[in-house]
Order: C-alpha cells, then sequence, then structure tokens
C-alpha cells in the first residue's frame, strides 16, 4: 500500500459554498484543501494532493505526520 493511500481523505458537501470540499485531516488539520462541484472531481483534487505532498516531503527528506485519523471506530467483538 502506498503512503498517501494510509491517509484519511474524504469529501463533504459545504452547504456554506455550494461546493463539495475535500479533507486530510492528518496532512492538513485546518481544514479543506480542496473544492469541486462534483464529489468526484474534488476526491480528484484531493488524492492529487495528497499524492503530490507525500512525494514532496518523501524527495525532500522531510518527516511526514503518521496517519493516525480513523473514518470510524475499531470493532470490538462482543
Amino acid at each position: 500500500m502506498k503512503l498517501q493511500d494510509q491517509y484519511l481523505q474524504y469529501i463533504q458537501w459545504s452547504e456554506e459554498d455550494q461546493v463539495y470540499v475535500g479533507y486530510c485531516p492528518d496532512l492538513f488539520p485546518a481544514g479543506g484543501v480542496c473544492h469541486a462541484e462534483t464529489s468526484v472531481e474534488a476526491f480528484k483534487i484531493l488524492t492529487e494532493v495528497v499524492e503530490d505532498t507525500v512525494s514532496t516531503a518523501q524527495e525532500k527528506g522531510m518527516t511526514l505526520p503518521s496517519p493516525t485519523t480513523r473514518p470510524m471506530r475499531e470493532a470490538i467483538p462482543a
């Protein structure tokens, strides 16, 4: 699995802006990093931004934060 695929990435509709906004909380904790008219286009842009961020950091020897954000809690068997 590629490192960029380990980071949670999601798209959310912004009622205020009337666009879909892309988020990757571990790499960009300040908020959304892209927007588009459709969720598919927003996700495409988001994955490109995340991939570029990870590859640039690796090329420059920069340390990336660990992927820690999870989309849901771990399942605990009853």
